[in-house]
């Protein structure tokens, strides 16, 4: 009985080696393997080849299913002829059953005792361990699994290329094991760095602004139509110059007859290029001719393709168009970085207002605040077609704000502090007392 146990502990620890294995060589970073590798780590030279290839991880990950599977059935073999057998005359004695209902019995004992250490020893704890820690998992085990991919390799060959005809039979495609990962599943991967304390607060922001930036449209990131400097064609340079001076942006908009219908851009380098070589009279210079096109997108077009269309063209602005072809606004490279990294003002620009803590707890938002970075802030969602904080107090009043308005969405309170141009210019937040916690008090 003590040889038959020991055997049965082995098998029980293969299964374990075999769990590990094939969890944590799906889960391992190929970073963090390079890494080691290059340090001269001989066990991470053997892993990364196959880690790195999908058909050599297919392969390594059948070594690993053909081990479960054959420990398994050997094990359930050798407990049957050892285990039932021995406990068979006990079984009967303490029943009081005939010798084949004893052995059933005797059996299905021993199958139901050795499928729960199976499970536990053999499949839980060996994944559990193999995802918290993939990298020494992985190394710890690619000796045996060499050996087993040696020893397996014909019933590898066989069972693969019964799988795949089995797939094209069906019509389904083949897909390798490879270590890809969709942005939501990259989302959560970032919030438990942060909640590991891995990643500062401000990183955490970053990387997620960077993975939705392919769902920001144009319209939430643009300067709106209310807020452009723009200058007229028919202007003269003189006061142009004077225009210039004023604005702390380096290019302007140039428009015909209205705002509707820009037609450009001016540099303020173009300008300064005119006025040192200029004819004195300057007669000849004209808005017209010194500014530059500018590049049309629409409002519902996505940064990322915003930013991919300003590098084919090597352009640094572009016009924002709405479903009438309208203006809507002004997008530039400025704004897509700011949606990366945050607001950077400069000597010439001031940064623009930031959320701010005010002595009694509550939270000074500022109007134009993005509603994605507000719920962030206050732990919140919402379900809104806003893009600002001005649009979801707005909405959710439904008339036109005005200073003092107080109006309650999910688990907070807005107060209108202020009104600009008929537009929300901050909001103060305080968090509602759950009535469930008022009771406890």
């Amino acid at each position: 009985m003590v040889v038959a146990t020991l055997v049965a502990a082995v098998l029980i620890l293969a299964t374990a080696l075999y769990v590990a294995a094939e969890f944590a060589a799906v889960g391992v970073r190929r970073s963090r393997l390079r890494a080691l590798a290059e340090e001269g780590n001989r066990f991470a030279q053997w892993l990364l080849p196959i880690v790195e290839v999908p058909a050599e991880l297919d392969r390594y990950i059948a070594v690993s299913q053909i081990g479960i599977t054959l420990t398994s059935l050997i094990l359930g073999a050798y407990a049957q002829a050892t285990f039932a057998v021995s406990l068979t005359p006990l079984v009967a004695e303490l029943s009081g059953l005939q010798a084949g209902a004893a052995q059933s019995l005797a059996a299905g004992f021993v199958l139901a005792t050795l499928t729960i250490l199976q499970v536990l020893i053999g499949e839980l704890v060996p994944k559990t361990l193999a995802l918290q820690y993939p990298t020494p998992s992985a190394l710890y085990t690619v000796v045996p699994m060499a050996v087993s991919a040696w020893v397996f390799k014909p019933f590898n060959a066989f069972l693969n290329g019964s799988g795949l005809l089995i797939l094209r039979l069906l019509g389904a495609p083949h897909q390798s094991h490879r270590h890809i990962h969709s942005p939501e599943e990259i989302s959560l991967l970032i919030a438990e760095s942060r909640d590991g304390g891995l990643l500062e607060p401000d990183e955490h922001l970053r990387l997620q602004r960077a993975l939705r930036l392919n769902l920001r449209q144009a319209r939430q990131l643009m300067v709106p139509r209310r807020k452009i400097e723009a200058i007229g064609i028919n202007t003269p340079l003189h006061e142009v110059i004077g225009i210039l001076v004023q604005s702390p942006y380096s290019r302007l908009p140039v428009y015909r007859d209205s705002i509707d219908n820009i037609v450009g851009t001016l540099h303020t380098k173009d300008v300064v290029r005119w006025l040192v070589s200029a004819e004195p009279d300057g007669a000849r210079a004209s808005v017209d001719a010194l500014m530059r096109p500018i590049t049309s997108v629409h409002e519902s077009v996505t940064a990322d393709r915003v930013l991919r269309q300003l590098r084919e063209r090597r352009a640094h602005q572009a016009l924002v168009v709405d479903e009438f072809g309208g203006t809507a606004g002004i997008l530039s490279l400025e704004d897509v970085l700011t949606e990366l990294i945050g607001d950077v003002g400069d000597e010439f620009k001031e940064g623009e207002a930031v959320p701010e803590t005010l002595a009694d707890g509550r939270i000074r938002l500022p109007g134009d605040m993005a509603v994605q970075d507000a719920a962030a802030l206050l732990g919140s969602e919402w379900e809104t077609d806003a893009s600002t904080v001005g649009g979801l107090v707005t909405e959710a009043l439904g008339h036109l704000p005005a200073a003092g308005e107080h109006v309650t969405i999910g688990d907070y309170e807005f107060e209108i502090e202020r009104v600009v141009d008929r537009a929300v210019g901050a909001v103060v937040v305080k968090r509602l007392v759950p009535a469930a916690s008022e009771e406890r008090e």
